[in-house]
């Protein structure tokens, strides 16, 4: 996969002459698969010592490989006290959702209905490929540059997965009331910006998501004129070491500089520090966050009462299959149990991230995992299966060692309250920026566990085959879900400010974000950035924060980024000269972070500018509490007055001293 820059002459005669340049004799007519037209570049089948003569080509600035990229509400708008019947703008329907996901179930129980819409907007350049739009779903498309399908791939941009249709209904879906999955999590499904349209880009496949594929679908959708881009995907590693390694920032940079933000989720690779991979400061990285609805399954063991019809219950360790181990069986993994003695059966098994797993195969009558996980998410699951403690699991263990019969009862699941939410779920990716360790990452909270929204009839609920229940909701968790909620809250937002830049609408949700509870997070910002977003306040910011495409080059420029690595992102002509070196402390961010040596003095200076879309006449203080007496900091002026709409001042955070903590926050 190759870029080059955008002031050339590019043709499609061009990209094949390089590739021939390079190839010789070994030229195919299939060697060239894709050209991308919204940024330059091609795709190109290569070995690696091609890709490296490749590299050295007059032209070329960039070589990326491509890789596998995995897929990262009745109830989440109105936690975030964002009811049905807000204010809306006229624009809203004006407004064009793209979701680069597993497509879409268009079908889908009025979550995709037309009814009431009229034509597409007329700025829409799309189209739909191999598949029947609507008024609703103008748009949608499908990439697999490379050609390899699976038998159970339907070639279109139908969704065969569940988890596009499930993101664009978050974002996007029609109010759609009593639904429910199997009578858990009643309610009114909807979208944030329910009159929004949407316009699909499958990239999704049984095999995966490809970075070729990825990029094509910015490309399309840059192109077409969507207004917010929605991206519940991620990379399988989450290392890198530059931004031009990251197919993510490279587009989000071009749609960036069409006036179309990128909202894209953190990962699911927490709680581990240093686990987000999305880390490019012209994207909106969000983090996942609990919502107040929890759901519970009782276990009921034969011991102390009297089970009428309970299930015998056995370990997973005690009933291996030929060829397996206890140590393995005890995991439950597929196909470790002895179908024999498990069948019919409760199964206890240790661990959790195995129960995705555990299928049909062994015949048991329902699985009991006991971990040390939290026991915050819930799972649809193929068998009757409950998920416990460590040691809950302990006193099941004792109980089922302790009597030649034992039996068990696992009870239908019911909703209950979690009166601690929000807070971070642990599986949600975590901060610093290994990349550039003074930008805060992630940017933002929403919510992201046991969400109810669209699903795809044709995919299993459980994400186990042979589970022939069909529901067209599902109730899952992940960054996934909490990304489509900033998108369209970004979408709400842009409703009414049709103006507004990808960077003023990130520093719109970040500066009124509801600020959440550092004892919950011990990550604290790592952990959910600015805070949870509240789309009404984030329509009224007061002040703004806006940077523009220059400003990023300055940035890139002040990283020792060449001009030959500046390009890889810019895929122009932009160069970096000692003119426009520019600092990461006065890139103007809604935030702030400095990463300093434990007990080093510190003595640095942050410049902002901020621009009034409040009142005309208006005045702001500057107000710093929360930090240790080891540090002064300033504001310097810490008054901002304003007489116009649009007036922009300047301020400087200063801040000096020690730090003697492994992190410090303070408002």
């Amino acid at each position: 996969m190759g870029e080059y820059p955008k002031d050339m002459e590019i043709t499609e005669s061009f990209h094949t002459s390089m590739v021939q340049s390079v190839l010789g004799s070994k030229f195919a007519s299939d060697t060239l698969l894709h050209h991308y037209k919204s940024f330059n570049g091609f795709v190109a089948r290569l070995t690696k010592e091609e890709s490296e003569r490749m590299k050295g080509t007059d032209g070329v600035v960039s070589i990326i490989p491509d890789r596998v990229h995995n897929v990262d509400t009745s109830r989440s708008w109105n936690f975030l006290n964002f009811p049905e019947d807000v204010p809306r703008a006229n624009e809203e329907s004006n407004t064009i959702v793209g979701v680069i996901d597993s497509g879409i179930w268009i079908s889908n129980a009025n979550s995709f209905s037309d009814r009431g819409f009229g034509p597409p907007p007329p700025k829409w350049k799309g189209t739909c490929h191999n598949f029947t739009c609507n008024n609703k779903v103008i748009g949608a498309r499908y990439f697999r540059i490379r050609g390899q399908f699976r038998p159970q791939d339907i070639i279109s941009p139908v969704d065969t997965n569940g988890h596009g249709s499930h993101c664009a209904s978050i974002a996007a879906g029609n109010l759609v009331p009593n639904v429910n999955l199997f009578g858990l999590g009643l309610g009114t499904a909807r979208g944030g910006v329910p009159s929004a349209r949407i316009a699909v880009y499958k990239v999704c496949w049984t095999a995966g998501c490809q970075s070729v594929d990825i990029l094509a679908a910015y490309d399309a959708a840059i192109l077409d004129g969507v207004d917010i881009l929605s991206v519940s995907l991620g990379p399988i590693s989450i290392r890198q070491q530059n931004y031009f390694e990251d197919i993510y920032a490279i587009g989000a940079f071009h749609a960036m500089r069409r006036g179309i933000l990128t909202s894209k989720s953190a990962g699911n690779s927490g709680p581990g520090r240093a686990t987000i991979p999305n880390l490019a400061p012209w994207l909106i990285s969000v983090a996942a966050a609990t919502i107040d609805r929890k759901f519970f399954t009782n276990l009921k063991l034969g011991n102390g009462q009297i089970i009428r019809n309970g299930y015998p219950i056995v370990y997973g360790g005690d009933v291996p299959a030929p060829g397996f181990s206890s140590s393995t069986s005890r995991l439950c993994t597929n196909n470790s149990l002895n179908g024999a003695l498990v069948r019919g059966k409760i199964v206890l098994c240790d661990g959790y991230a195995s129960s995705v797993r555990v299928g049909f195969a062994s015949g048991a009558a329902g699985i009991i995992f006991r971990s040390t996980l939290p026991l915050v998410v819930a799972d649809a699951f193929a068998l009757p299966e409950v998920h416990i403690s460590s040691s809950d699991g302990q006193s099941v263990y004792n109980y089922l060692k302790s009597t030649s019969n034992p039996t068990a009862i696992i009870s239908k699941s019911y909703e209950g309250i979690d009166s601690a939410a929000p807070f971070i779920a642990r599986f949600s990716s975590r901060g610093p920026n290994t990349i550039t360790p003074n930008i805060l990452k992630p940017d933002i909270a929403a919510p992201g566990v046991n969400i109810l929204a669209a699903w795809s009839p044709i995919s299993p609920i459980s994400s186990v085959n042979g589970d022939s229940r069909i529901s067209y909701f599902n109730i899952i968790s992940g960054t996934s879900m909490a990304c489509p909620h900033v998108t369209a809250t970004a979408a709400y937002v842009k409703s009414f400010h049709p103006s507004w830049s990808p960077t003023v609408l990130t520093s719109a949700l970040m500066t009124t974000a509801t600020p959440m509870n550092p004892a919950l997070n011990s990550d604290a910002e790592f952990a959910y950035g600015a805070g949870q977003i509240n789309p009404l306040k984030a329509v009224n910011p007061g002040l703004v924060y806006d940077a523009g495409p220059n400003d990023y080059i300055e940035f890139l420029c002040g990283e020792d980024y060449s001009t030959t690595m500046l390009r890889q992102i810019t895929g122009d002509s932009s160069t970096c000269t000692s003119a426009n070196r520019g600092s990461v402390f006065n890139l103007n961010l809604p935030s702030f972070a400095l990463a300093t040596a434990r007990s080093s003095y510190n003595h640095v200076t942050f410049g902002r500018t901020v621009t009034n879309v409040g009142s005309a006449r208006s005045t702001y203080r500057a107000r710093v509490s929360g930090y240790p007496s080891s540090l002064n900091i300033q504001v310097v002026p810490n008054v901002l007055t304003f007489t116009s709409v649009g007036q922009r001042l300047p301020f400087i955070l200063r801040i000096q001293g020690t730090i003697n903590t492994n992190l410090v926050s303070f408002l």
